[in-house]
C-alpha cells in the first residue's frame, strides 16, 4: 500500500509525532506503506518558510530531504496528468496545494493522510491524523 502525506502531517511527524492520532500512526509505522511526500509539499514549505509563516530547525533545503530519509518517505514528482487532474475537482477548497495533492491522490488511486476536514469532502480516500 501506499499513501500521501499532506504538508502538515509531513511535519507533524518531524517535529511533533506525538500530535498525530492512532489511526495515522499505525500506517505511518507500517513497514509495509510506502509512506510519499508531493513536491507541491517541499513547495509550500519552501514558501510559507520565505515569507515567515513557517519556522524550521534548518533551511527547507536541507530539513524536507533530511527528515524524508529519516522517516522512510519517498518523493511523489508533480506530472502534468496531476496538476490537470485539478480541473474536475469541484471549488470546495481554494487552497492550491491542497487542491494538488488531491488530485494526486486520486489519480495514483492512494490515501492522504490528513487533519483538513475540507479534503474529506472530495472523493478521495482519507485517513484521520
Amino acid at each position: 500500500m501506499r499513501a500521501l502525506l499532506d504538508t502538515s502531517v509531513f511535519l507533524r511527524m518531524a517535529l511533533d509525532p506525538d500530535s498525530l492520532r492512532l489511526e495515522a500512526l499505525e500506517v505511518i509505522e507500517n513497514e509495509g506503506v510506502e509512506l510519499l511526500l508531493s513536491a507541491a509539499s517541499a513547495w509550500e514549505i519552501a514558501i510559507k518558510t520565505s515569507v515567515g509563516k513557517l519556522e524550521l530547525p534548518a533551511e527547507p533545503e536541507r530539513f524536507v530531504p533530511e527528515r524524508m530519509e529519516s522517516m522512510y518517505v519517498d518523493p511523489l514528482p508533480v506530472l502534468q496528468t496531476h496538476a490537470l487532474a485539478v480541473v474536475s475537482l469541484p471549488i470546495l477548497h481554494r487552497d492550491p496545494f491542497d487542491r494538488l495533492l488531491v488530485a494526486q491522490a486520486r489519480v495514483e488511486g492512494i490515501p492522504v493522510i490528513s487533519r483538513d476536514p475540507q479534503l474529506a469532502a472530495y472523493d478521495v480516500e482519507m485517513i484521520p491524523a
